[in-house]
């Protein structure tokens, strides 16, 4: 095995920390690039300018991807926008690319934040409490996850009251409408009914010997009172004339 000669090795040592001097280099710009966008961001941010912060924000993390400042001040900014569920998705991979517990903490934190501008109370009642599971004593966390459950229990209730009274109002319009229902089946009923009645009077014939009227039987009661006063007078005539009595011309009652 041939021996390097020092020549050899210190060419080597010479031209091989050009190369480390010259990935250091390189290694700080792109550190000068990121850190330089983090701090534009950071002005517009204090001047809330948050479009032009969030895109600042956006550039240093397209060279740093898992910079877990850039991603939180990123997910704050999106927060600023009312780009809620952007700032969510931001905020989780915020807490995934750190180990530390209080950045986990303020990345939930922020998650509850979103969710009680939208009074998505349940979903931040949860990011709360996995505050305080990462900082028990966030005394913000504690404050906020008391104000969502109570929120909470106030919509509860509110929803128990529109359900009663949507109910009430339904059971109010069935009956409604049952006896609507009811009342136009009676009316068909009735006039059908009447217009039965009516067809059996029209097709009502009188029996023979049946009077029609009160008014038919009268008459007919007085003709034959006046027929039988005839015969009855005719037949006083005949036994008078045989008798020799003189006839009584009128009848007295």
């Amino acid at each position: 095995m041939a021996l390097l000669h020092n020549n050899t090795i210190l060419k080597w040592m010479n031209t091989h920390s050009c190369l480390v001097v010259m990935v250091v280099i390189l290694s700080n710009t792109a550190f000068g690039q990121t850190n330089r966008y983090l701090q534009q961001g950071n002005q517009f941010y204090d001047q809330k300018k948050y479009k032009e912060a969030a895109d600042d924000y956006a550039r240093a993390l397209k060279r740093e991807p898992n910079n877990t400042s850039g991603l939180f001040n990123l997910g704050n900014s999106l927060y600023q926008q009312q780009k809620f569920d952007s700032s969510r998705k931001i905020m989780a991979a915020t807490e995934k690319s750190t180990n530390d517990k209080k950045g986990k903490a303020a990345a939930n934190y922020n998650i509850g934040n979103s969710y009680m501008s939208e009074k998505k109370w349940e979903d931040a009642i949860n990011s709360y409490k996995q505050t305080l599971r990462n900082n028990p004593e966030d005394a913000d966390a504690k404050y906020n996850l008391s104000y969502a459950q109570e929120m909470l229990k106030k919509q509860q209730e509110q929803d128990k009251q529109n359900k009663n009274q949507k109910d009430k109002d339904k059971d109010k319009q069935d009956q409604k409408n049952k006896d609507q229902k009811k009342d136009k089946q009676d009316k068909q009923d009735k006039d059908k009914k009447d217009d039965n009645g009516e067809k059996d009077d029209k097709n009502k014939e009188p029996k023979e010997g049946q009077n029609q009227s009160s008014k038919l039987s009268q008459q007919q009661a007085e003709n034959m009172l006046n027929t039988l006063q005839q015969q009855e007078k005719k037949l006083e005539e005949k036994i008078n004339k045989e008798k020799g009595v003189p006839v009584k011309l009128q009848k007295d009652w």
